[in-house]
């Protein structure tokens, strides 16, 4: 099963505990592959980093340099803007459609009403850990 993960996802995953963390763990043990395209990669590194300054005592690079090592990076479909309320969002579908994805997982409201979109299936941490990892 191939999934995407919105930058709130992941950035929740490496600094707390929770369905994100537990989605994270999931994937370090093979439970799923994880699609990242070129863009998202670098939001990752970016956002992880700019919360990373609080967070002094997370090591950010083990986990980025994971994933920029062992996930499955695609060129992302183009799509309009249409595609989601928040052009930003957009790229997490076109990963998706890219990597031929079966889910999107986010906590964002404009990406979960986006659900749908040409198959993509985009749903909450909460509910992707529930369905396919428990």
């Amino acid at each position: 099963m191939r999934v995407v993960l919105d930058t709130n996802v992941l950035v929740s995953a490496i600094f707390f505990s929770g369905p994100p963390s537990r989605i994270l763990s999931a994937w370090l043990e093979d439970a799923f592959e994880l699609a990242v395209s070129a863009e998202i990669l670098a939001e990752y590194r970016g956002t992880a980093t700019r919360v990373g300054e609080k967070f002094p005592e997370v090591d950010l690079s083990a986990v980025l340099d994971r994933i920029a090592l062992h996930a499955l990076l695609v060129l992302p479909v183009k799509l309009p803007d249409a595609a989601c309320e928040d052009r930003d969002d957009v790229k997490f579908l076109e990963c998706a459609l890219g990597a031929q994805a079966h889910y999107v997982v986010t906590g964002d409201r404009a990406l979960l009403r986006a659900s749908g979109y040409q198959g993509v299936e985009v749903v909450t941490p909460r509910r992707f850990l529930e369905q396919h990892l428990t």
